[in-house]
């Protein structure tokens, strides 16, 4: 097993302060222990809540931050306590690092919900020690909140099913809608919006996409397979979508009216909010009512989960569509990113990176 009860120094790539512009940092790892899994990263997947958290968005970050939450590593050593992972496995490691263990959402395998959940970064362990993300040499995590690559699936595109892709299959899973034949719409066709798309026509629903320009019609109807586009600028278009959907997945990260998706469910309907949001959301009551709607939210989801659309990704051949960079590209990528100028995730190559 080696001596996994030593430190270990990490080089990653840090924000200092609210400008989020990152850096080389050295930093030691926590102590390791018996449950613990030691991976050297492989590469790592850029998500909007890394530029949320990098900037202080949410007003909660703490500084140096090493963010990087959709990771896939190899695992170098494994305490004694760990008997589902062995040295040379390929793993990844989501939004998540630790929970409770003993409230009803872990005792339900919904540790995301757990209120004493620990953060891949920004956040601290039981220990006291900050955590550290994916962006990064390596990690220590512990073995519940690893999960295992299945062979043959492409590390690189693997690793926005840790958070893009389980984000959207966990809503279909928990709200059962995996059933086919179902119609849903996508608002918003970023990095989960697109994973939505093609989640869901591997589940065999209809599937429209909702945006506010034009612009991306060919990619959807064309290269992702949506089934119909609707600008939001089309009154007329949402008019003639009115009770249409049996849900749509609303991934829009700034303040929006909710009102006129509400008329494009049907009766029983869900939206389901997935955007990061810092202001209000208004709408009236009868759009709720008068059909017995509902709005609801999901968030992430469990490690269950995410071992379960890895695996169904997997037997679909499900990919997302990437750009690979460099650690040394990575302040341009996040400024892109927070532009929208990105089609649809990008992935760090960090074993390809020379991170100091």
């Amino acid at each position: 097993m080696g001596n996994v009860e030593t430190e270990r120094k990490a080089v990653g790539w840090a924000a200092r302060d609210t400008s989020g512009i990152l850096s080389p940092f050295s930093y030691t790892l926590r102590s390791t222990g018996p449950e613990d899994v030691y991976l050297k990263v492989i590469c790592c997947g850029i998500c909007h809540t890394d530029v949320h958290q990098i900037k202080n968005d949410l007003g909660m970050s703490n500084y140096p931050m090493v963010p990087g939450h959709e990771v896939v590593g190899e695992v170098i050593e494994v305490g004694s306590g760990v008997s589902k992972f062995k040295p040379g496995d390929v793993v990844g490691v989501g939004c998540l690092v630790g929970s409770c263990r003993t409230c009803r959402p872990c005792k339900s395998e919904i540790e995301q919900y757990c209120n004493k959940k620990i953060w891949s970064y920004n956040d601290v362990y039981a220990d006291g020690k900050p955590t550290q993300g994916g962006f990064s040499s390596s990690m220590v995590v512990d073995h519940r909140f690893v999960v295992r690559i299945p062979d043959g699936m492409d590390l690189e595109q693997a690793a926005p099913i840790l958070c893009a892709g389980v984000t959207i299959y966990s809503p279909m899973n928990h709200f059962g809608l995996k059933t086919s034949g179902l119609k849903g719409a996508v608002l918003g066709l970023g990095g989960v919006g697109h994973m939505g798309v093609k989640i869901a026509k591997a589940l065999s629903h209809h599937v429209t996409v909702v945006s506010s320009s034009d612009k991306k019609r060919d990619e959807a109807l064309n290269h992702l397979g949506a089934d119909d586009y609707i600008v939001t600028s089309d009154v007329r278009r949402l008019e003639l979508a009115a009770d249409s959907f049996d849900y749509i997945i609303d991934t829009i990260p700034v303040a929006h009216p909710l009102e006129p998706y509400l008329s494009m469910l049907k009766v029983d309907g869900k939206l389901i909010l997935m955007g990061v949001i810092n202001t209000p959301l208004q709408f009236v009551t009868p759009m709720v009512m008068l059909g017995e709607k509902s709005i609801t939210g999901s968030f992430i989801g469990s490690i269950k989960e995410t071992e379960e659309v890895l695996e169904f990704c997997k037997e679909k051949g499900i990919n997302s569509k990437i750009e690979t960079v460099k650690m040394d590209y990575i302040n341009t990528a996040l400024q892109r990113l927070e532009k929208s100028d990105v089609r649809y995730r990008f992935v760090v190559d960090i074993a390809g990176s020379q991170l100091d």
